[in-house]
């Protein structure tokens, strides 16, 4: 079955490449993808309309830091955070709890599983969790008017199925990605 075939061993070949990198460089490389995180997650602020249609790609450096390195990949979260904080204010309560944790979520469950299933569920939790939390918790209308502020089950499950696509295409594009980064290196 497509979901609980085992990952090749892309990731790991990333892994090791980054880990061949100067502590100085790694940190260096987790800077610049704290930068384009934060400046593709405030596109939607500074450029209306198509801003927005930029936005989802900030989950890309969170992912990819998290892949190479656990305590990487949560520095640059937080330090894109704290850029927000400086740039785009208003995309804080956004960043942490949709596309900041779904990076995280998916980058993370590479880490540890090898079946495309796992991550796409960890994704996909992390994501429906955050969400849930900015619609139930703080009240905040992240999906728009139409959402009800009320707890709905129906809702939830709703919400999961479409993280769940959300996630499953973040999966395949990263696999993609890291294909290419493999090819591209071994030339």
């Amino acid at each position: 079955m497509y979901f609980l075939k085992s990952l090749s061993n892309e990731v790991k070949s990333a892994q090791l490449l980054f880990n061949r990198l100067s502590k100085t460089n790694q940190l260096v490389s987790g800077a610049l993808f704290a930068s384009l995180a934060a400046l593709f997650q405030s596109a939607g602020g500074f450029l209306p309309g198509i801003g927005i249609s930029i936005s989802p790609l900030s989950t890309a450096p969170i992912l990819f830091c998290f892949v190479l390195s656990l305590p990487l990949g949560f520095i640059t979260y937080i330090l894109t955070n704290l850029l927000l904080l400086v740039i785009q204010p208003s995309e804080l309560i956004i960043f942490p709890f949709t596309t900041g944790i779904l990076g995280m979520g998916i980058g993370a469950a590479f880490y540890f599983f090898k079946k495309r299933l796992y991550i796409i569920v960890s994704g996909a939790t992390l994501l429906t969790v955050g969400i849930i939390t900015l619609l139930y918790g703080f009240k905040f209308p992240v999906l728009g008017p139409v959402i009800s502020k009320n707890f709905s089950l129906s809702t939830t499950g709703l919400i999961f199925v479409f993280t769940f696509l959300y996630s499953w295409i973040w999966v395949e594009l990263s696999l993609a990605y890291l294909k290419k980064l493999k090819t591209f290196i071994s030339l």
